[in-house]
């Protein structure tokens, strides 16, 4: 059935939503929205019925603009360099994620965010529809971060993390926490004689700064932020900072398996 499924989507052409969400414009919700909203037309004429078919001669336009449609759907893991930013462009002028990716031969958008003196993983895809679910709070996908702070940290403190922090816009769900080391903190001037200590904290929530916020709250302000796991995907040491890597099949494969695609 699903064989069969596969051929007459081919021979009939795919649904406009999810050529949208391919194309990484918005996941398959938004995209039908955007039907519906009459901002998207095809081949000059406003399209605005849901199930509407497209094959790949014809040319579609959301808000005007053309959409530039891939032969297939790509993924990629950067490992992010702090003072760079996780979007398409800046108007500020500031570096910016895609900028890194420059060989890459599609348009392809960050899968959510790591702010601006954040490094490590972060995953770049057209597959709208992967990434809306890899960001979205129903599938819970983990995030784990390597967090420097002036230690050392107490007890208490880390249990506040893993009951949960309560901040300006709620209180965070439990997170995992672990102690991996300790280091002194050598030379620098502000933190000279403070022990600096690595703990190891995975969420599932993906609010702004959150992890920052967090430490802030429990009165252990961070030194140093890097995500290196993101749901099924580990960040390797050989990928150095400002690299990126193609994610194999056998990566996306569990990536989809996660959020159940």
């Amino acid at each position: 059935m699903e064989q069969e499924n596969m051929t007459q989507e081919k021979e009939d052409g795919q649904r406009l939503q999810k050529v949208l969400a391919q194309a990484g414009v918005a996941s398959r919700r938004h995209a039908e929205q955007f039907i519906v909203d009459g901002r998207v037309m095809v081949n000059g004429n406003k399209v605005s019925v849901l199930g509407t078919k497209v094959s790949l001669q014809d040319h579609i336009q959301v808000d005007g603009h053309l959409i530039e449609r891939s032969e297939g759907l790509h993924y990629y893991l950067l490992n992010k360099p702090v003072s760079v930013i996780t979007s398409v462009s800046d108007p500020e002028g500031r570096p910016t994620v895609v900028e890194l990716m420059k060989d890459v031969p599609v348009r392809i958008y960050p899968v959510g965010r790591l702010d601006y003196e954040t490094s490590g993983l972060l995953v770049l895809t057209n597959d709208g529809e992967l990434a809306h679910r890899l960001m979205h709070p129903t599938y819970g996908v983990e995030k784990t971060y390597h967090v420097w702070v002036q230690g050392p940290v107490g007890i208490k403190a880390l249990e506040s993390l893993r009951q949960g922090v309560f901040l300006e816009d709620g209180s965070t769900a439990p997170a995992k926490v672990s102690r991996v080391s300790g280091a002194a903190m050598g030379t620098n001037s502000q933190s000279q004689g403070h022990h600096l200590e690595v703990l190891e904290v995975t969420i599932h929530e993906g609010r702004n700064r959150q992890i920052r916020r967090m430490f802030a709250a429990i009165g252990y302000p961070l030194v140093k932020l890097e995500r290196i796991r993101f749901g099924s995907l580990t960040l390797e040491p050989s990928l150095a900072k400002g690299n990126y890597r193609a994610l194999t099949s056998e990566e996306v494969g569990e990536l989809r398996s996660q959020v159940r695609l």
